[in-house]
């Protein structure tokens, strides 16, 4: 699984904590949902370096990234 897998995984996990909420509880969808949040936070951190220095073709997760999160760098 790479960054923007974990970042989805995260954001499906909220949407089903929040359904589950309105019949029970969901603090088990609210951890697993966070742990996948944090991994991507990793993932999206590692790419701040060559970002920084406008390296963009040298990130092969790039084009997932903006798929995934809807954000193009500029």
């Amino acid at each position: 699984m790479n960054g923007p897998d974990h970042y989805r995984k995260a954001e499906e996990l909220l949407v089903s904590a929040v359904e589950t909420h309105e019949g029970g509880p969901a603090d088990t969808n609210l951890a697993r949902a966070q742990v996948h949040a944090t991994l991507a936070l990793a993932a999206a951190t590692a790419l701040t370096g060559a970002a920084s220095a406008g390296n963009f073709d040298e990130q092969p997760d790039l084009d997932a990234w903006i798929k995934a999160a809807g954000v193009k760098p500029s």
